[in-house]
C-alpha cells in the first residue's frame, strides 16, 4: 500500500475506527498524490517567475491560448476562469460559494463540524465517488422500492453490492421509516449499511413531513446503537423544490454529528436547483468529526477524482459561481420555482378532481420534478408504449403498475390536456381488452 494512503488510513482509524471500517478496499487504498506532476506545477505558480514550462496547457501573450470563435461567445468571462483546468476539488470560490448557500438554508448545520463541498461532475459522479470509497461486494445498500434506477448501477453493477428494498411508504401513505429501521437492523450480521435518502424523491416527488424525518433520523440512529457502521448518503438533486408543508432541509443537517458510527454524506448540484443540467456541476461533502477526519476524507475523494475525471469543466464552475454572486440570482430563482410550484398545484388539483378516479390513484407528493399514477386497470407498459404510438405522450413506466409523468417539463396550461390524455388511453386499453374477452 503506498504510504500516503497507509497514512490517510491510520488518521481515520485515529479519529474514528467507524469511519474506517466504513471503507471499501478501493477506499482504502486511494490516496491523492502529493508528489509528482500536480504538486511539481503548484510549486511552479508559486515560484515560477520567469517561465513555467510545468502544466499541460498552452499560454499566448500571458493569458491561456484560445480560439476565437469560442471566446467571442464567452466574452463576458476572462480566460482565466475557463480555459485552464479547475483543481481537482473545484474552483475554490465555488466552493466558498457554495458552503455558505448550504448553511444558510438548511439552518440545522449552524455550529456543526462539516467540510467544504467538493466539485462532481453533477450529482451522478458524487455517487459514484461515495460507492468508491465505501461499497465493497456484498455491502448492503439500503434504497426504498421507488428508486433512481441508476443505483443499482453505481452500487450494484461497478461495486458488487447488494441492493436492499423496503418499501417507500406506509400503510398511511407516509414515509415507511419503520420499514427503513428493519432494513438497517436486519444487516447486524455484516455490521454496515449504506443508507440512500433521496428527496425529494425521484420517481415519486415525495419529501416526508417533520414527524417522518424524525423518525428517519431514529432508525438510523438505532442502527448505529446497534452496533452498525452506516454511511448515510444524502441525494439531494432536487433540494429546494419544496412546494408543501415537508422538510425544507436535507437530513444530512440533522445526521451530522448524531453518532460516531454514522458517516452523513451530502451529494448535491447546480443541476437541478439552478436549472442547468447540461453544466454538470455538482459537490460532495462529509458531515461530522474532527478537522483531520474530513481532511483525510476529502483527499481520498480528490484521489478517486485524479483517477478517474482528472478534474471538472472549468467554464461550467465558472458560470454557476458567477449565477450564485448575481444580486439577481435569488428573485430569477423564486421565479422558477413559483412556475414549477404552479405546475405541481395543477397535477394536484386536476387528480383531486376525481374524474380519473377509476383509471388510477397517485402516490402522495409535494415536491421535485415528478409524480407517479398507480395504474387499475392496464398495466404500466403497455399504456406507456400506446401513449407513445398513439398520442405522441411520453412517459416513463414502472414495474407493473406505475406511470412517472414529469410535470416539471409541462407547461401548467398543457397540464389538464396531458392527464385527459393519458385516460383516454387508459379507456382505448380497456375496450382492446374488453373486445378481447
Amino acid at each position: 500500500m503506498n504510504p500516503l494512503a497507509s497514512q490517510l488510513n491510520e488518521t481515520l482509524e485515529r479519529e474514528n475506527p467507524h469511519v474506517y471500517e466504513m471503507l471499501s478496499k478501493l477506499g482504502k487504498d486511494i490516496y491523492y498524490p502529493k508528489e509528482g506532476i500536480l504538486s511539481q506545477s503548484a510549486e511552479a505558480k508559486n515560484k515560477a517567475t520567469k517561465y513555467n514550462a510545468t502544466i499541460g496547457i498552452a499560454l499566448e501573450n500571458g493569458k491561456p491560448m484560445h480560439l476565437a470563435t469560442i471566446q467571442d461567445t464567452l466574452s463576458a468571462y476572462a480566460p482565466k476562469d475557463l480555459y485552464p483546468y479547475a483543481p481537482p476539488e473545484g474552483k475554490p470560490e465555488l466552493r466558498a460559494a457554495w458552503r455558505s448557500k448550504m448553511v444558510e438554508e438548511n439552518p440545522s448545520l449552524k455550529d456543526k463540524a462539516f467540510g467544504t463541498p467538493i466539485v462532481t461532475n453533477a450529482l451522478t459522479h458524487g455517487l459514484s465517488i461515495t460507492a468508491d470509497l465505501f461499497a465493497d461486494a456484498g455491502d448492503a445498500v439500503i434504497i426504498p422500492d421507488k428508486n433512481w434506477e441508476n443505483y443499482e448501477l453505481t452500487f450494484g453493477i461497478r461495486r458488487g453490492a447488494e441492493l436492499v428494498y423496503y418499501p417507500l411508504y406506509n400503510d398511511q401513505g407516509n414515509f415507511n421509516a419503520d420499514g427503513l429501521r428493519e432494513a438497517i437492523i436486519a444487516q447486524k450480521s455484516k455490521g454496515k449499511a449504506i443508507v440512500v435518502l433521496n428527496f425529494p424523491n425521484n420517481p415519486t416527488g415525495y419529501t416526508p413531513g417533520p414527524q417522518e424525518g424524525a423518525a428517519i433520523v431514529a432508525a438510523l440512529q438505532a442502527g448505529a446503537e446497534a452496533g452498525i457502521n452506516v454511511v448515510a448518503v444524502t441525494d439531494d438533486a432536487y433540494f429546494g423544490l419544496f412546494f408543501e408543508d415537508s422538510l425544507h432541509e436535507s437530513l444530512f443537517g440533522r445526521l451530522t454529528g448524531l453518532h460516531p458510527r454514522i458517516l452523513p454524506i451530502k451529494v448535491d448540484g447546480a443541476t437541478k436547483e439552478e436549472y442547468v443540467w447540461g453544466f454538470r456541476v455538482g459537490f460532495i461533502t462529509y458531515g461530522g468529526g474532527s478537522a483531520a477526519l474530513l481532511s483525510a476524507l476529502e483527499q481520498k475523494t480528490l484521489g478517486i477524482i485524479r483517477a478517474t475525471v482528472s478534474s471538472c469543466s472549468h467554464p461550467s464552475q465558472t458560470f454557476v459561481l458567477h449565477a450564485l454572486q448575481s444580486p439577481e440570482f435569488a428573485a430569477q430563482k423564486q421565479q422558477k420555482f413559483e412556475i414549477m410550484k404552479g405546475r405541481a398545484n395543477r397535477v394536484k388539483d386536476v387528480l383531486d378532481s376525481g374524474r380519473y378516479d377509476d383509471a388510477w390513484d397517485y402516490y402522495a407528493f409535494n415536491s421535485g420534478y415528478f409524480m407517479c399514477l398507480k395504474l387499475k386497470t392496464v398495466n404500466a407498459e403497455t399504456l406507456r408504449t400506446h401513449l407513445l404510438d398513439k398520442y405522441g405522450i411520453g412517459t416513463i413506466a414502472l414495474g407493473d403498475t406505475d406511470l412517472r409523468v414529469a410535470f416539471s417539463c409541462i407547461e401548467e396550461k398543457d397540464i389538464d390536456d396531458l392527464f385527459a390524455t393519458i385516460y383516454q388511453g387508459v379507456k382505448d386499453l380497456e375496450t382492446v381488452t374488453s373486445g378481447t374477452n
